[in-house]
């Protein structure tokens, strides 16, 4: 059996190899406000965005993270549930009711992906869910949902 026939067996001839797809980059000046309590998940989400193009904002906590949001005019806000002070609900809750904010998609993450704690997200405005941990591919799958983009080779 040759390798073609190998994968086309186990269906990794159909998977989508991110590598080999056409490179999408962000308009100039697209910014991505990471809210999220975990430097780790920060410097993660931060070097992913940067290495795409992304400019990115980073928040601690909830508050900062609407203060920025409402400042700054992020074009995406990618918000943890579990934070200190206001809970990542609260805040997309906030932002997804402010005039000022109502527009910015908001990706929540989560390391719970219960179908419940996915549904109340959806309800109180967010733009779409992301459990942790999460894969490259997981990150831009959504913002590229949700952003435009410029094609490029």
């Amino acid at each position: 059996m040759d390798l073609f026939n190998f994968k086309h067996l186990l269906g990794l001839d159909r998977m989508r190899d991110r590598r080999a797809m056409p490179r999408r980059r962000p308009h100039p000046g697209t910014s991505v406000l990471i809210v999220d309590d975990s430097k780790t998940v920060v410097a993660t989400l931060k070097r992913m965005l940067r290495q795409s193009g992304y400019d990115t904002l980073e928040a601690y906590d909830a508050e900062l993270g609407i203060d920025i949001a409402h400042s700054l005019q992020p074009a995406l806000i990618l918000m943890d549930v579990v934070l200190p002070g206001l809970n990542g609900f609260q805040a997309t809750r906030i932002l997804s009711r402010a005039e000022g904010t109502r527009h910015i998609p908001i990706i929540v993450m989560s390391g719970n992906e219960e179908a419940t704690e996915q549904f109340w997200v959806l309800k109180i405005g967010a733009a779409d869910f992301m459990k942790k941990p999460f894969s490259r591919q997981d990150v831009f799958e959504r913002i590229e949902r949700l952003l435009p983009s410029v094609q490029t080779a």
